[in-house]
């Protein structure tokens, strides 16, 4: 892999602030799995609910968290948004891709938890910045757009870190939601076409290895 220049001051900042921004989520959830929110998630018999009433739940639990009510999606544990994700059908995860406000809220949930469940020593010489493209978006060229820095032990994701990528990830939403929570087989969706990669395979191939992403149960 090419040698990347070393990141400028502003870079370094951002990586201090997602370090301080880190520990205050690992307080925050420390005991997220006794939140009543995953209680009511577990218990949620997703089989009798139609897509429009799946859709329904979330769009009152966002609707409640926006208001403080003390009931929110971003207090789902992993463990349970993984399960939730495995549970849904095709049709319930696609409903969140087409959805503007929960599309964005499940990128924003799963690229944050992304911090949360690095491995830095997996990733201890490891240098790379992934740019990632979401099909059916609002940006430029109609694509979601996020980037997802690992460097010098450390994993940082936003809208837009300014870098120059080694990697270009192109895929749907409803398909990173399933890989980025364990329920897709990740070789197939390369070989299949679902993930189209330019730059480096490397580390698009690699990049879950990284991560201590709960099982689907």
């Amino acid at each position: 892999m090419s040698p990347k220049p070393r990141p400028n001051p502003s870079a370094r900042r951002w990586r201090e602030r997602f370090r301080f921004s880190r520990t205050l989520e690992s307080r925050k959830n420390g005991s997220g799995s006794g939140h009543v929110i995953n209680g009511f998630a577990d218990k949620l018999d997703l089989t009798k609910l139609s897509v429009e009433q799946f859709v329904q739940v979330l769009e009152t639990l966002h609707m409640l968290g926006t208001v403080g009510a003390g009931v929110e999606l971003s207090s789902l544990s992993t463990e349970i948004l993984v399960d939730l994700v495995q549970r849904a059908s095709k049709d319930q995860i696609k409903a969140i891709a087409d959805h503007a406000e929960l599309r964005s809220v499940f990128l924003d949930e799963i690229f944050r938890r992304m911090s949360e469940h690095f491995l830095p020593e997996k990733a201890k010489y490891v240098d790379f910045v992934v740019s990632w493209r979401f099909l059916g978006g609002t940006g430029e060229d109609g694509f979601d757009r996020f980037q997802t820095v690992i460097e010098d032990g450390v994993c940082v994701s936003s809208i837009d870190l300014a870098r120059s990528p080694d990697t270009t990830l192109t895929l749907s939403v409803d398909d990173f939601i399933r890989m980025a929570t364990g329920n897709a087989a990740v070789a197939a969706m390369f070989v299949t076409g679902k993930v189209k990669v330019k730059g480096e395979y490397t580390p698009a191939v690699r990049f879950s290895s990284y991560f201590d992403i709960p099982k689907p149960g």
